[in-house]
């Protein structure tokens, strides 16, 4: 009987662990190795380059990441994916993001994007090549063409002001296409246009006149990497894997700036005519936008009525997804 029982006992527990190891997997372990999908509105801007350089150095895929670059040819369609949850990320700017966060917050900041130096400005005002103007004060004499409500305006104002002048006192016109306002102001029917780069090289060979930029001001000229806040709050480990892959291909272009002209061309980040002549600028390393900065951008759009109140920094701005 002793045996009997010994023997059922070892048999009884050989079953138990044959049940145990025949178990799937927690899926936690089985969805540990799947990557996170992620959907990024890109516009055909210069800024968009880190975004490409990542996909095709195979850096988000190394983060455990798969990500779709979903073209845009305007903001406002870039803000339209994002508002209706067809993208979670964006190019934009701390202006944009005060629109969307109006009645609640939406989309949050977690990268600067690109950003003016002292070497390499982002915006510049300039003049028509026949219109005579050498000074600031020469652009009152005429429209300055900006788009309403966005950096562009902001960027006016602010670079005006900080050469000692009331931004109010110079007459502006609202041409939001970047590609309308280089047209017009080539052709002479445009006195003066705030332009980003590189739609501002374009205009200098063909003439116009550099009168003011933010390489003297960069506090003013730098563009941001936005996403959805539900995205961030349901994907932390994402944001921080994303970041990582940015970090990657900015350090790759910054290495070796002319080693991406296929990118360019492909992407239409730049025009044809300047790929090969146009040298790509430093892309800032990981950072954001600081308080000072948040705080001139909220006092602007207050006193253009574009937002009330005053939100704060922590709700718009987060740094730690930060590598």
């Amino acid at each position: 009987m002793q045996k009997r029982t010994l023997v059922l006992t070892i048999m009884l527990a050989l079953s138990l662990i044959l049940s145990a190891c025949s178990q799937p997997a927690t899926p936690q372990t089985s969805n540990s190795s799947q990557p996170t999908s992620l959907r990024f509105a890109a516009l055909r801007i210069l800024d968009s380059l880190p975004l490409f350089v990542a996909a095709e150095q195979g850096y988000f895929e190394q983060n455990g990441l798969d990500v779709k670059l979903i073209p845009v040819g305007s903001a406002p369609e870039r803000d339209q994916l994002i508002a209706s949850g067809q993208a979670d990320g964006m190019i934009n700017e701390v202006m944009s993001t005060l629109f969307a966060n109006r009645d609640a917050i939406t989309v949050q900041i977690v990268r600067t994007a690109r950003a003016a130096d002292k070497d390499h400005p982002v915006f510049r005002i300039l003049a028509g090549k026949d219109t005579g103007v050498s000074t600031v004060s020469d652009l009152s004499q005429g429209e300055i063409g900006i788009s309403e409500g966005t950096i562009i305006e902001y960027v006016t104002d602010r670079l005006l002001e900080a050469d000692g002048y009331d931004s109010a006192g110079f007459p502006k016109v609202n041409i939001p296409a970047i590609p309308d306002r280089l047209a017009l102001l080539n052709s002479g029917e445009l006195f003066a246009a705030t332009l980003p780069e590189p739609a501002s090289t374009i205009a200098e060979q063909n003439g116009a006149v550099n009168v003011i930029d933010d390489s003297a001001h960069p506090e003013y000229g730098y563009s941001t990497i936005a996403f959805r806040n539900e995205f961030i709050d349901a994907n932390p480990d994402a944001m921080k894997a994303f970041l990582r892959a940015i970090e990657s291909a900015v350090e790759d272009i910054n290495n070796d700036p002319a080693q991406w002209d296929s990118i360019l061309i492909d992407r239409e980040l730049v025009p044809p005519t300047l790929v090969g002549n146009y040298p790509v600028p430093p892309f800032i390393t990981a950072t954001i936008p600081t308080e000072a900065q948040f705080r001139d951008a909220v006092a602007w759009a207050k006193s253009k009525g574009y937002i009330s109140g005053d939100p704060a920094y922590e709700e718009m701005i987060r740094s730690e997804f930060l590598p």
